[in-house]
């Protein structure tokens, strides 16, 4: 939508084919950019590709050729006005307040929660407000601004894939709106937080909530430096289940910024086509950096921050789990006498760790993905990746990257890479080439645009097994800035 707003601000006739149910989502979009209005010819979602042509072509050109209305000709910002929502009333009012849903016709009139994220909330009274307030030496009517400069190619926490100065106003997606100190702490507040929680809380908000363009599911963060220990995060087992108030809390913060003050409405100011249920509830864990080899950094010191530095990295985990499976103990046999699964797979029967546990873990697991992603091993196993030669974090992501390579004539088929490299019509990053001018047999990488699209955290932890999920090293916001 940002080009196509360029494109008509400059008197270029742009003309959106959207699909049924879609539509009002792009009107939407085209406010939050800046134009009253858009044009748009709704495609069929089955209809044969010519077929459809041949019945949308007629409207299409009109759309293109007929003159704009004065309606159309309007710009500006769209600016809702939304008052503070701290509910004066008796307790049980409140929480029935809180807790009001309407139905919505674009997800077949299924209730919607109007102030949650779809759980009961704490009641955000004055007296709570205020006293999350103190965990923080920012005033409450302060706006949330970018405390650091962001890069235009870091992804999703950029505006409009345009770069960010620090002092630049965060706007939360959907809908684009600012946000200001107090109105982050009531979001607090009804996710069950803490006031020492709160720099933190205001870290993820500096991060937009990490919704991006509202496809986000409400952000899912990782947290480096003493920060975890300092509110008591969960670390080691358990630590991606339930029971641990900040880690639980904390993670729910995302969803209601995305929905208070992002202003996301199912099929009304977003389309997400299921949703992620990795994310759903709230997704939050924090870097064990006591259990790092020597030499090896903590995500903190990766991201160019120091060791003692508290910092939270947005991410995405939309798949999980990838990559071949095996119980603990498998991996304690390979380590141990060179007996079990792994063991076989690689061909060290009977011969003693440590074993390149990468090998097996990444067997075939680009057939099914594409894009890096973020292994969280405890000590045991980072330790054995130290002794197998892997002196920093740097070394296994240049790897793990290399071992991602495939002919080109094999990559081109892959469904995502149309969208990555821009239709085929770009030039591919690692050669500096038109994608055209290279023979099928070119290596390129199906594991993302460079090492850095992997990462490593290390966890808590005496049983040997691996999470993994997509996505790799980010951009990351500071919570000491918001202490």
């Amino acid at each position: 939508m940002p080009y196509i707003v360029k494109l008509e601000q400059a008197g270029i006739p742009t003309v959106i084919i959207d699909l049924p149910g879609l539509s009002e989502k792009i009107k939407h979009d085209a406010q939050v950019f800046g134009l009253s209005s858009v044009r748009y010819i709704e495609a069929s979602w089955h209809m044969p590709g010519p077929e459809d042509v041949d019945r949308f072509i007629g409207p299409l050109m009109d759309a293109l050729t007929v003159p704009l209305t004065e309606k159309e000709k309007e710009s500006g910002m769209y600016a809702p006005h939304e008052p503070r929502i701290l509910f004066e009333g008796t307790l049980e009012e409140a929480e029935e307040f809180y807790n009001q849903t309407e139905n919505l016709p674009g997800i077949n009139n299924a209730p919607f929660a109007r102030y949650t994220d779809g759980l009961p909330v704490v009641i955000p009274t004055e007296e709570r407000v205020a006293a999350m307030l103190k965990g923080t030496s920012h005033k409450p009517e302060e706006i949330i601004t970018y405390q650091h400069d962001i890069k235009a190619e870091e992804g999703m926490h950029s505006q409009a894939g345009m770069a960010i100065k620090k002092g630049d106003v965060v706007r939360f997606m959907p809908i684009g709106r600012a946000a200001t100190v107090e109105q982050v702490a009531v979001n607090a507040v009804m996710a069950g937080c803490k006031p020492e929680y709160f720099p933190l809380v205001l870290a993820i908000a500096e991060s937009g909530g990490s919704t991006g363009d509202g496809r986000g599911e409400g952000g899912a963060f990782i947290v480096s430096g003493p920060i975890y220990k300092e509110i008591g995060m969960n670390v080691s087992y358990g630590r991606f289940s339930c029971g641990n108030p900040p880690n639980k809390t904390i993670g729910r913060v995302g969803a209601l910024l995305w929905r208070n003050i992002g202003g996301y409405k199912e099929s009304v100011t977003s389309i997400i086509t299921y949703g992620n249920p990795v994310q759903n509830g709230g997704f939050i864990f924090a870097e064990y950096a006591e259990g790092l080899p020597e030499g090896w950094k903590g995500l903190n010191e990766e991201m160019g921050f120091g060791k003692d530095e508290s910092i939270i990295m947005p991410i995405m985990p939309w798949k999980w789990g990838i990559g071949q499976e095996h119980m603990p103990g498998i991996y304690r046999s390979l380590q141990k006498s060179g007996h079990g699964a792994i063991a076989r797979f690689l061909d060290v029967k009977g011969i003693p760790g440590p074993h390149n546990y990468l090998d097996y873990l990444t067997h075939n697991i680009w057939e099914t993905m594409e894009g890096g992603f973020t292994l969280v091993i405890v000590p045991k196993m980072a330790q054995d990746l130290y002794d197998l030669g892997f002196k920093s974090k740097e070394a296994v992501y240049e790897y793990l990257w290399k071992q991602s390579f495939e002919p080109l004539g094999k990559y081109r088929m892959r469904g995502k890479g149309d969208f990555f490299t821009n239709g085929w019509t770009g030039i591919e990053k690692t050669s500096g080439k038109h994608w055209k001018e290279l023979s099928d047999d070119y290596e390129v990488p199906a594991g993302g645009e460079s090492p850095w699209s992997y990462n490593i955290i290390v966890c808590d932890g005496k049983e040997t097994d691996a999470q993994r999920f997509d996505g790799g090293h980010g951009y990351a916001f500071s919570v000491d800035n918001w202490r």
